[in-house]
């Protein structure tokens, strides 16, 4: 099924329907203006709401996140350390 096609009643002013779009969003991360051309939104053809991709801003979320790409506390437990040998007893 093509998500394009889709579209669904508007929420802001119940006469328009909502229409999938791509465009750029932007967003503040820190003092850095981030921009993020082709992100999908949902646009009302009357009032002009603009909605979103919630799976799309859950994505951008991750990947925006101070810490993409570091282990997680838990992975970092998980991992099994080298068993510790013991040196072998002197010769007597």
């Amino acid at each position: 099924m093509d998500t394009s096609e889709l579209s669904f009643p508007c929420t802001e002013c119940s006469a328009g329907q909502m229409h999938r779009h791509l465009l750029t969003y932007f967003t503040w991360l820190g003092d850095e203006l981030i921009s993020v051309p082709n992100f999908p939104a949902w646009i009302c053809d009357v009032c002009g709401r603009r909605e979103y991709d919630a799976h799309a801003l859950n994505r951008l979320s991750l990947l925006l996140s101070p810490n993409a790409g570091r282990p997680s506390s838990t992975a970092r437990r998980a991992r099994p350390h080298p068993p510790h040998k013991t040196p072998p007893p002197p010769p007597k």
